[in-house]
């Protein structure tokens, strides 16, 4: 967790991330890169002979004014803050390619979330994000003055494909001396029986130090109310779960649980590629 990627749009949203990522970088000795993207229409974004547009340097010019006073605020103060970077294309496109040109280890990012139509045919920057990054995303909805992470929810079903993100959040837990609580929801339509789920839980969990966290299981409709209860229930800081990478309509037809929670929980979500 040595480099982390902020992008911002200078909303109240992407200050709340930026202040998170701010805590956690005083924690680690990270660095912080700030990435904003400006999503210009084409007529704006394509040069012509002399270079780039007067509406679309106003618009530039305009970023760089918003990035110098962001760069000020007392909250950053002792943490390296590299030059920002002006993307000029998709968020989650710039985002990507920030990543790999700067090796970035984590990212950390503001969301209002979505729901209904808006959900469906538009989606989410971070929505996308989340959807195509190689690194944990940590989505972020509030303010954190304080940001915890004690209270830590990991939910799985315990498959073989899901050990490789587990063990990218428990690095991120043994960074921020969290302890893990593993979950796993038992749904109606999905039904295992409590034999069938513990020997799932100990083919997983072979190898591994089963002292750094505690197992729940927990019954309910769907994964996402399970999950989203359950955090409720137990005052959780922070969910965690792995997500595959899906888009149009593969996306559209089957869904993705870690997604939608981070449209839908009013805490904060992470997120590790499957």
């Amino acid at each position: 967790m040595k480099r982390i990627l902020v992008p911002t749009d200078f909303s109240e949203q992407a200050e709340n991330a930026l202040k998170v990522a701010a805590q956690l970088a005083k924690k680690n000795k990270s660095e912080i890169y700030v990435l904003n993207s400006l999503e210009l229409p084409t007529h704006l974004s394509s040069s012509g002979a002399n270079g780039a547009m007067p509406e679309s340097l106003f618009f530039i010019k305009l970023a760089e004014k918003y990035f110098e006073e962001l760069l000020e605020k007392p909250y950053l103060e002792g943490i390296l803050i590299h030059e920002a970077i002006i993307g000029h294309g998709e968020v989650y496109k710039d985002v990507k390619e920030a990543v790999k040109e700067k090796d970035i280890d984590m990212i950390i990012m503001g969301s209002q979330g979505t729901n209904g139509f808006m959900e469906i045919f538009i989606g989410s920057n971070t929505e996308k994000v989340v959807r195509t990054s190689n690194v944990p995303v940590l989505v972020i909805k509030n303010n954190h003055e304080n940001f915890k992470t004690e209270n830590f929810i990991y939910a799985t079903d315990f498959s073989d494909e899901c050990k490789t993100p587990f063990n990218q959040a428990i690095k991120f837990a043994e960074k921020t001396n969290t302890f893990i609580n593993l979950l796993y929801i038992n749904t109606p339509s999905s039904f295992k029986t409590t034999k069938e789920i513990n020997s799932k839980i100990k083919r997983f969990l072979k190898g591994l130090d089963e002292t750094n966290f505690n197992i729940h299981i927990y019954n309910d409709i769907s994964i996402e109310k399970g999950i989203l209860n359950f955090a409720g229930e137990t005052n959780a800081h922070l969910i965690g779960m792995g997500t595959h990478g899906r888009s149009g309509l593969a996306h559209f037809f089957n869904g993705s649980i870690s997604e939608d929670l981070v449209n839908h929980a009013n805490m904060p979500v992470m997120t590790f590629k499957i």
